[in-house]
């Protein structure tokens, strides 16, 4: 059964009994349910958990105001705050994973320790500029020469799928996360870190898993999943519940 946390905005599942050890944060345009298996599987072996909704993502509203990842940690502080139970694991997959990152670096009490897994901290080829069509059309918009209309069809073109599928201030959330990357935050975490990464990720590829960890001064682990995409969480969940257990030990 769902819960609220934090100030009542922030939806998530708890799973197990007792004190809540292991807090996991899911990827864009997903929802807690990804680590069900894994959260049921972790309350099997004595370990509660809190699956969270993202704002703007499965029951959790979406934000006021729009931000990256280092917005959306100031959401999510007040809901660790709320639990009460002093710091937890924390297991970020792909943006949920951006956020953990952030949420390490600026409160380490909240945080005893970090699974990642899929998450796309860094820019590895620069920011990304649209297409000159999409500039052009975007340019003659807002100074009025052409409509609204015309101007959503442009970003439905030449947007990718996430672009296309989000609207409004999620849309908008989107942007702000783009180009953002993390090495400033990686190098200021000081919880152990399990990395967990599918072999065949083309979102956030093996090499930005070990181009994220060249950049930690805290102890970490690197784990290759052979066979194994993007979606950890739903294609091998029982490897976050190993990974889990090696940083409660």
């Amino acid at each position: 059964m769902l819960r609220a946390y934090g100030d009542g905005n922030l939806f998530g599942e708890p799973y197990g009994e007792g004190p809540v050890q292991v807090v996991l944060l899911h990827g864009w345009a997903r929802r807690g349910g990804d680590f069900a298996e894994s959260a049921r599987e972790l309350a099997r072996r004595g370990v509660a958990s809190v699956a969270l909704d993202l704002p703007g993502f499965g029951s959790s509203p979406v934000p006021e105001v729009a931000g990256g990842a280092r917005h959306y940690a100031e959401l999510v502080v007040p809901a660790l705050l709320s639990m009460g139970d002093g710091p937890v694991v924390l297991v970020g997959h792909s943006f949920g994973g951006r956020i953990a990152t952030v949420i390490a670096a600026q409160r380490p009490d909240l945080v005893r320790a970090l699974v990642l897994t899929g998450v796309p901290l860094l820019r590895l080829n620069g920011p990304r500029r649209a297409p000159w069509r999409f500039r052009a059309v975007r340019f003659a918009n807002a100074r009025g020469w052409v409509g609204d209309a015309r101007m959503e069809a442009a970003r439905q073109r030449y947007g990718s799928s996430d672009y296309r599928n989000a609207s409004g201030v999620m849309r908008a959330v989107l942007v702000a996360n783009v180009n953002e990357g993390y090495e400033d935050e990686l190098s200021r975490i000081v919880a152990p870190v399990s990395m967990l990464w599918g072999d065949r990720d083309e979102v956030a590829p093996l090499s930005v898993a070990t181009r994220s960890a060249a950049l930690l001064t805290c102890p970490y682990t690197l784990r290759t999943l052979e066979g194994v995409g993007h979606l950890v969480p739903t294609e091998a969940p029982l490897e976050i519940v190993r990974s889990v257990q090696d940083m409660l030990k």
